[in-house]
């Protein structure tokens, strides 16, 4: 692991040099879900390109910069958009902001992201909850020299997304009437969407949906010792049997559709989660 305690510092006290805001809770907005950003007070904005180390976002529907505000009460750090193996960056760049994250004092992690959907009870513009992810990318973040500073060599990945707030999202999706999922993420590296028979094994495999992010973050969000909540939007169906050729717009689309129900359940759930 490239990374270390004093370029994780270095990062954090730039950002500290321009709004000193020490967040309780962490957000990762993925593709055509930065519409929470509206809704932060007193926000204060850094493109990802002025910060120490950061990549810049590369993939339509990021805006590739970090918020700082308050979000239903609390203090929060927003990154709208991410970076991605596909864009070809290393995964120490890929990670570095969750780091960042939580030397800002972020203790609650919660990330979302565009994904597609693997069973036929999902229909486009569902969400889906966490419970578990599968790593199909063939790396992981945490190879290499480990600093104790920023984590223990061998973080047990039992539960990588917490339980407690698994079961928080479910209750405001029911309250909320929003059609919400509980599954696991598979990620694969793309950027070329999977075949039929990539598909099929996914489904065979125990993954309910596929997508091309979030797990790398999520490795280091453990290691790091966050809470971690992910939310998925499904964009598109991935069923072997009657697949049919997906496009960014219609994707970025249904996204843009279904954000107001991952606003409501983000916004509910910053505002009651104990931190």
């Amino acid at each position: 692991m490239a990374i270390t305690h004093e370029t994780v510092q270095r990062a954090a006290g730039f950002i500290r040099s321009r709004r000193d805001l020490a967040p309780d809770v962490a957000i990762v907005l993925g593709t055509g879900l930065g519409g929470l950003a509206d809704e932060v007070r007193d926000g204060a904005v850094i493109p990802f390109g002025e910060i120490p180390g950061f990549p810049v976002s590369t993939v339509p529907g990021h805006k590739g910069q970090l918020l700082l505000g308050t979000l239903a009460g609390r203090r929060v750090a927003m990154m709208e958009g991410r970076f991605h193996l596909y864009e070809g960056y290393t995964l120490d760049q890929i990670t570095l902001p969750v780091r960042v994250l939580r030397a800002l004092g972020a203790t609650v992690l919660v990330v979302s992201n565009a994904c597609g959907g693997l069973r036929p009870e999902q229909r486009a513009g569902d969400l889906l909850l966490i419970e578990d992810h599968i790593n199909l990318m063939g790396v992981n973040p945490l190879i290499g020299p480990n600093d104790d500073r920023l984590g223990p060599r061998f973080p047990d990945m039992s539960q990588p997304y917490d339980r407690a707030l698994l079961a928080q999202a479910e209750r405001i999706a029911r309250e909320e009437g929003i059609r919400a999922h509980r599954g696991i993420y598979a990620a694969m590296t793309g950027p070329c969407l999977e075949t039929r028979a990539e598909y099929r094994m996914l489904q065979r495999i125990g993954a309910d949906v596929i997508g091309m992010s979030t797990v790398p973050e999520v490795i280091v969000a453990v290691h790091a010792g966050f809470r971690t909540m992910g939310i998925s939007v499904i964009t598109d169906l991935c069923l072997p049997e009657t697949l049919e050729p997906a496009s960014l717009e219609k994707i970025l689309a249904v996204a843009a559709g279904a954000e107001p129900k991952l606003r409501k359940i983000v916004h509910r759930m910053v505002g009651e989660m104990a931190v």
